[in-house]
């Protein structure tokens, strides 16, 4: 049956004049804002064209949180792939109490991460908290987690990492159930016995669409951590913890510079779009070379039935 257009036109009209007047429009009106002087309640702005920009490139304080986002979200992204994927393999080879872990794990993803921050400020306490407790068990001296420089990141760091991998957790587990079983027994019979060697082999390359979602899901999300920052640190101390979200907030609310607040903004956005489109590019590239891996399948497959075929003769 062929569509119309008017049909076309009806069942993709809402969709674009939402996106128009929540995304294209907001961000547009934002691109144009970085472009001025104007600041919050004033009744005035001035055009100064690129000169927020480079105050920017200038301003210690957005490299200096620019940074520490950078270092959040490696630290975030990589934590939380190690753990949910540990965490997916570990549930997926035992069936028993799987709903139970799953659902455990996946509950930080779920929870309100203000009370959760507040619980974590009691653990991270420098006198009543657990951890000091947990380290004076084996002789070591206490740490004032948030408020010493060196460990403040690291800590919030830790605590994202707590959140996300629920997260990552779901996601692999939903592509460990598409690799194929033929594929894991043809492997078995083709000589991988060892679970590492299985895993390195078969189980992380057919992961490798999953990886680069996860990859991407985590660094947007580690992008956009503004409320452990808020609530522990408020950047602090001496700015160690001082991020992309908390000081555009502090900037456009704070000081009430709204144009150079929406300068950050758009760094922001195209930070953003940046991880999306090498997730994208990522994704194009394995479809392009997509067509070699069922090639692989054929042969592990092949070899698995040949096995078979021997040993029942």
């Amino acid at each position: 049956m062929r569509i119309k257009p008017l049909q076309v036109s009806l069942l993709l009209g809402p969709s674009l004049v939402l996106t128009l007047l929540l995304l294209v429009l907001p961000l547009a009106v934002v691109a144009l804002m970085s472009l001025t002087d104007w600041q919050f309640g004033a009744a005035s702005w001035n055009w100064v064209g690129l000169g927020n920009y480079v105050d920017l490139w200038n301003d210690d304080t957005f490299r200096k949180s620019f940074a520490n986002t950078v270092y959040y979200l490696v630290m975030v992204s990589v934590g939380a792939i190690v753990v949910g994927l540990g965490a997916a393999l570990l549930i997926e080879s035992h069936h028993t109490w799987r709903g139970f872990y799953r659902t455990a794990l996946f509950m930080p993803v779920a929870s309100t991460l203000i009370a959760m921050a507040v619980v974590w400020q009691f653990l991270m306490h420098p006198a009543a908290g657990f951890l000091n407790h947990a380290l004076g068990w084996f002789g070591a001296a206490p740490r004032n987690w948030l408020k010493d420089y060196s460990l403040a990141l690291p800590s919030l760091a830790a605590i994202g990492i707590w959140q996300m991998s629920g997260l990552a957790l779901v996601m692999f587990l939903a592509g460990l159930k598409n690799i194929p079983a033929e594929l894991r027994h043809a492997s078995l019979l083709d000589g991988m016995r060892h679970p590492v060697d299985r895993f390195l082999r078969v189980t992380l390359p057919m992961l490798g669409p999953t990886m680069l979602f996860v990859v991407t899901v985590c660094g947007i999300r580690s992008l956009q951590v503004f409320d452990t920052v808020h609530a522990l640190t408020q950047g602090g101390p001496n700015k160690s913890t001082e991020v992309l979200l908390h000081t555009i907030y502090a900037e456009g609310f704070g000081f009430f510079r709204m144009g150079y607040a929406a300068a950050m903004v758009v760094v922001f956005v195209a930070c953003i779009a940046v991880l999306t489109l090498l997730q994208q590019a990522g994704m194009e590239g394995r479809s392009a070379t997509s067509g070699q891996r069922p090639a692989v399948w054929r042969r592990l497959v092949f070899r698995g039935s040949m096995a078979t075929t021997r040993t029942q003769d």
